[in-house]
């Protein structure tokens, strides 16, 4: 099994209802590809940077999940379809799931670099 991260932008217009279906639609999905949600993250209603389908708002939704390879083409392949879903970008975070490991590195919070800095010598 494979990790996988999705990121996808829904219509702003939804209803809370339909919000809820999608969600459930696409976590459905999962579970019947035999895969294992790790994560999902509700981002909410935000800005964006450019009109998308005519659309300046979006719903953002994060999924993190493990699955064989096939598991991330059904799913985009399901939201290519689904008309509620105005953009959506997967990636593969690890090529082994191994279970507690990806739930920790879900968890944590993302640390910044500082960049180093050295004295500067004057003459």
């Amino acid at each position: 099994m494979r990790v996988y991260e999705t990121l996808y932008l829904l219509r702003p217009d939804l209803s809370e209802e339909e919000y809820a279906k999608v969600l459930e639609k696409f976590k459905g999905l999962i579970q019947r590809q035999n895969g294992v949600l790790i994560k999902e993250d509700l981002w909410g209603k935000r800005d964006l940077a450019y009109p998308v389908q005519k659309f300046m708002q979006g719903y953002y939704v994060l999924l993190h999940y493990a699955g064989e390879p096939g598991i991330s083409f059904e799913l985009e392949r399901e939201m290519r379809l689904d008309e509620r879903v105005m953009k959506y970008h997967t990636i593969k975070l690890q090529d082994r799931y191994i279970p507690g490991e990806a739930e920790e590195k879900a968890q944590e919070p993302e640390q910044k670099e500082e960049p180093e800095t050295t004295p500067s010598e004057e003459e």
